[in-house]
């Protein structure tokens, strides 16, 4: 699929128009649906081949934060024959009780992966988690940055960031 193919295939399933409510609590016109896109197996192979290309060389383990960036996680690591973690938004009273599902070990260096990115504020603390067991978080890349503050928060909390594509590919505008 080519980009301009993804773009307009991500658009075409997961744009909605209408009044939203975020999760950074922000109000929007336009909701982009992750899971509209993750759940068909074009656009989540897609982007599996497009985040494997920011996996260097260096990179030793896939993360992905509960929910969104569980199944782009999965994807990017079968692309890259690469282990995968999930991060979870909070630890589960039961079991394990881990924060981390999946083996991640100290010295990891790890490609975090996320959906849409708005504030940052859930991958920030997923990256966070991350560093507290000893991993790197080499980067940090969204399939989609809605351009409202994640690069400037997820920069300053000493992260890098990118992402695939942003709200202006998807012809955007607010």
């Amino acid at each position: 699929m080519t980009r301009e193919e993804l773009i307009a295939r991500i658009k075409e399933t997961s744009y909605l128009e209408g009044d939203f409510t975020l999760r950074s609590g922000k109000k929007s016109k336009y909701y982009l649906d992750k899971y509209l896109f993750e759940t068909c197996p074009d656009i989540l192979k897609a982007l599996g081949d497009e985040f494997a290309t920011y996996a260097s060389d260096d990179v030793t383990m896939i993360a992905g934060a509960e929910l969104g960036g569980v199944a782009l996680a999965a994807a990017t690591a079968m692309a890259v024959n690469k282990n995968w973690v999930i991060i979870r938004n909070s630890k589960k009273g039961y079991g394990t009780s881990k924060m981390v599902e999946g083996v991640l070990s100290k010295g990891d260096v790890v490609l975090l992966v996320e959906d849409i990115a708005t504030t940052g504020g859930q991958v920030i603390e997923a990256a966070k988690i991350i560093t507290e067991a000893g991993a790197t978080v080499k980067k940090i890349v969204s399939v989609i940055d809605r351009k409202q503050g994640a690069l400037e928060n997820i920069t300053e909390a000493g992260f890098i960031f990118e992402s695939i594509i942003t709200k202006d590919d998807l012809g955007i505008t607010d």
